[in-house]
């Protein structure tokens, strides 16, 4: 097993990119390893942060948006505006934590106002 190039924090040489560092020249991974990773040390003890590195020459474009891709993203977030109880469009995301919409999960405020 190879050990991977460790750079310091702002210090990674030309030709290596994070995700979204890739993602804002509409380039994904593609399939390859993690080619080296950044650490940026902390204080008390703490262990530093680490932010894998991927090789821009061997990045892919990022896939289009097909009208499939369009519809199934449009599906999903549709379910995630979807109250389990009432069954009506929040209009946001409902917080996993409360698990309905702001109107099921506290009825009493709602009557009140």
């Amino acid at each position: 097993m190879s050990t991977l190039p460790v750079f310091r924090w702002h210090l990674a040489p030309d030709g290596y990119a994070t995700r979204r560092q890739l993602r804002a020249r509409d380039l994904r991974p593609g399939g390859q390893d993690v080619a080296a990773q950044l650490e940026r040390p902390r204080r008390r003890g703490r262990p530093p942060l680490v932010a894998y590195l991927y090789r821009v020459d061997l990045a892919k474009p990022v896939r289009p948006m097909t009208p499939g891709r369009w519809r199934a993203h449009a599906a999903m977030m549709r379910a995630r505006r979807t109250c389990p109880e009432c069954g009506r469009d929040a209009g946001y995301v409902i917080p996993p934590t409360l698990g309905s919409c702001v109107t099921c999960a506290f009825p009493e405020e709602q009557r009140a106002a």
